[in-house]
């Protein structure tokens, strides 16, 4: 299971990037007002960031295993 979300972690992140630096690239690219865009490319690539931490430790998150003593109490 471990597995199975980090390669779900990866994908995810993968697809998030393409989706939104492949746009910015061609607009940058390819329109006289796309230069203004640069000044977005450091929030887009803090955002990824920030996003492959998310799904990091999502991924290496353990499942709790559940107890008979574990009543459902918020203190732990």
């Amino acid at each position: 299971m471990l597995r199975l979300r980090r390669v779900l972690a990866i994908s995810v992140w993968f697809l998030v990037a393409l989706g939104v630096v492949v746009p910015l690239v061609w607009l940058i690219n390819n329109r006289d007002w796309g230069v203004m865009l640069m000044l977005l490319v450091p929030l887009v690539v803090y955002s990824l960031m920030r996003l492959g931490q998310l799904l990091e430790g999502w991924a290496n998150k353990r499942a709790r295993p559940s107890s008979a003593t574990d009543s459902g109490s918020t203190l732990h």
